[in-house]
């Protein structure tokens, strides 16, 4: 599997993948060997794990690029498009498994939609349902204000395109200037979306497509992730209202979440309460100008 991204094999698709690692052993195999069943080239940008994946990854074929630190979803992603030369991107979890023939069906509808900018499978959840967003922040040309569920039976433009795989003419992902680097976590794919649509492609969904979501990827638990993803998720959605000129910013994410701690503080589960005290400190740092990349330690973007 595997070999240079560059060039690459005459019988492969026009596809290369990229796929974030952080602490994904576990489920990477079943990813990267699904890629190859489907004749998709690698790409794995491992973002500091500890548990062998950028190893493992280089040993099943892929193409590996290294980050010394967690870069960040959006980050690491751009740099694994940056080696690609074909004219298309398959951006996927490390969780999540194409089905035989997906890549296939996606060039497919490709070749079928030439207005779609960005198209996504059929992603099925482990419970058997497949994932299809009703509404989006970021969307308010589709507005669904009550989120009413109603699936597909076949192709159809959406509002939004899952982060977990999707893919998108790598022309347009550069001149778009890829994922915002500004955002380290979340809603990035939400940003993505809402910028190919307003460059006047279509947004698709691929129903003959299928990959499968198996959901988790870390095979390590680490203290306190609980309350750094909920800082992280709700500071970048701050940064999307903000960036797009959007209601239901920071200080109402605050406010809501900071009158959740306290109630979360009488009942003394401590799961509720990291959950929103750090819902509350994102819109918090948000609000007081700090950024997720210092948070992190990272460098902001030129």
């Amino acid at each position: 599997m595997g070999g240079d991204v560059a060039g690459g094999r005459s019988d492969r698709p026009g596809i290369t993948a990229v796929v974030v690692a952080f602490d994904s052993a576990e489920v990477l195999p079943a990813c990267l060997g699904a890629l190859h069943e489907n004749g998709v080239e690698a790409v794995v940008v491992d973002n500091a794990s500890q548990d062998g994946s950028a190893e493992l990854a280089g040993r099943l074929g892929a193409r590996v690029l290294s980050n010394r630190r967690n870069e960040g979803y959006g980050r690491a992603c751009n740099r694994g498009a940056a080696v690609a030369h074909t004219p298309w991107l398959l951006v996927a979890n490390p969780d999540v498994v194409l089905e035989r023939n997906a890549a296939e069906a996606l060039l497919r509808a490709a070749a079928l939609y030439p207005d779609a900018g960005m198209l996504a499978p059929r992603i099925v959840e482990p419970d058997g349902r497949f994932f299809f967003q009703p509404r989006s922040l970021l969307a308010p040309y589709l507005p669904n204000p009550g989120g009413r569920r109603s699936p597909p039976e076949g192709d159809c433009c959406a509002p939004f395109l899952s982060g977990a795989c999707f893919m998108i003419r790598r022309e347009l992902f550069a001149r778009l200037g890829g994922f915002d680097e500004r955002i380290f976590l979340f809603y990035e794919d939400d940003d993505l979306c809402r910028r190919v649509a307003d460059s006047g492609h279509a947004l698709v969904h691929v129903h003959e497509a299928v990959a499968r979501h198996v959901r988790g990827g870390s095979t390590r638990s680490r203290p306190g992730r609980v309350f750094a993803a909920r800082w992280h998720l709700a500071w970048s959605r701050a940064y999307a209202a903000r960036k797009w000129g959007l209601p239901g910013g920071a200080f109402r994410i605050f406010a809501v979440n900071g009158l959740k701690v306290a109630l979360a503080c009488l009942t003394f589960r401590r799961s509720l309460v990291e959950r929103y005290a750090g819902s509350a400190a994102g819109a918090w740092a948000f609000l007081r100008g700090r950024t997720a990349l210092e948070r992190e330690g990272l460098p902001e973007p030129r």
